[in-house]
């Protein structure tokens, strides 16, 4: 006699293929986790069934975007939906309780004068094409804001310094244009928050960016201090070395001590948080099709938590407020992540960590019956 199947296989698979693919069109790449959750209440518990395997046949159908299919690849790679199947890796309470007091500081940042001044500067920049910002970020990878020297006369009040040095971009009915970063002007004030960005202060521990350099070595991350526009705080971006780095971060090296870690803790959850992509031992998940409001967001707030377990307070609510979407939180960003990854970044400041092991990949499972 013929057992009887208790869990048919693949009744789902199609809803469950539909509802990721939607989520993925509307750039959400959320914890496996978050995924599951979100398939068990829009489609029923028993879709849990077919999770994987719709997974799986994403992370190789070439019709999927490669960022969609390295996103569905890492999260199966890394264990992360096994952990969540298996109904592990529960949501940090304490970490989400401190991302709603950052969201509601920065709620309330909005209606602030100081918002409303910062955002009418920003306002006021032209929209210039995407390859010539491409052009400026080739020419000054430090530069901020940048404008003509006429814009910044007439629209901002401030005059070229004496040995401005100017960069070339490409012009409508011009073969170039000479733009100039805000750090070769002077004159009317800029903004509170521009003048203070990223500015952390309280009890500081050198010994925290010290055991943080050391853990971002053993996984691979460069950090640098150099020297930055007045304007941007740092950056993270991928090694040029691949043979021995596998992310590089720069830090503004004027910022005092405890604004650097504030600083290096924002640059690195963009590598954890994988916005930059995943590594190819699987370290860190593969999410580089979110907006860019949503992985400000994500980051900052992972800042933030980890500067406030340790006593600091910063600038994170300004930041954030920039970013809201009309004063909500963007659909994109991951919570569970967000926890998660601020909980790794701390124990990069406290502990001298081991070097992380390769994540094995996976393999087709049997459905069970």
């Amino acid at each position: 006699m013929e057992q009887m199947n208790l869990f048919p296989t693949h009744v789902f698979f199609d809803q469950v293929w539909r509802f990721i693919l939607n989520a993925l069109a509307r750039h959400q790449q959320p914890s496996a986790r978050e995924l599951l959750e979100a398939v068990e209440k829009n489609i029923g518990l028993e879709a849990r069934w077919d999770f994987r395997a719709v997974l799986l046949r994403m992370s190789q159908d070439k019709d999927l975007t490669g960022a969609d299919r390295r996103y569905c690849q890492s999260i199966l790679e890394d264990g992360s939906v096994d952990a969540a199947l298996r109904g592990e890796d529960a949501p940090d309470e304490e970490a989400l309780s401190t991302i709603d007091a950052l969201l509601h500081q920065s709620q309330v940042y909005r209606a602030s004068e100081s918002f409303q001044e910062m955002i009418d500067f920003m306002g006021r920049f032209r929209n210039y094409a995407p390859y010539n910002n491409m052009l400026v970020r080739l020419q000054n990878p430090a530069c901020g804001f940048y404008a003509t020297a006429y814009d910044w006369r007439h629209r901002f009040e401030r005059a070229l310094k004496e040995d401005a040095r100017p960069m070339i971009i490409l012009a409508p009915m011009h073969p170039v244009m000479l733009v100039y970063d805000v750090d070769q002007t002077e004159g009317k004030e800029l903004p509170k928050e521009l003048r203070e960005f990223s500015r952390f202060e309280g009890k500081w521990n050198p010994d925290w960016m010290k055991r943080m350099l050391e853990n971002a070595n053993r996984h691979g991350i460069r950090v640098q201090f150099k020297t930055l526009s007045s304007t941007n705080s740092g950056f993270a971006t991928l090694s040029r070395d691949v043979g021995k780095w596998k992310m590089r971060i720069v830090v503004h090296g004027k910022l005092d001590s405890p604004s650097r870690f504030g600083v290096l803790c924002h640059e690195m959850a963009h590598v954890l948080l994988g916005h930059l992509g995943s590594d190819f031992d699987h370290w860190w998940p593969s999410r580089s099709n979110l907006d860019r409001h949503s992985v400000e967001v994500e980051a900052e707030s992972v800042a933030f938590i980890v500067a406030n377990r340790l006593g600091l307070q910063g600038t994170s609510a300004a930041y954030v407020s920039r970013h809201l979407v009309e004063g909500r939180v963007p659909e994109g960003v991951s919570l569970d992540l967000i926890g998660k990854v601020a909980g790794k970044i701390e124990r990069m400041a406290m502990f001298t960590l081991p070097k992380p092991k390769p994540k094995k990949k996976p393999t087709a499972k049997k459905q069970t019956r």
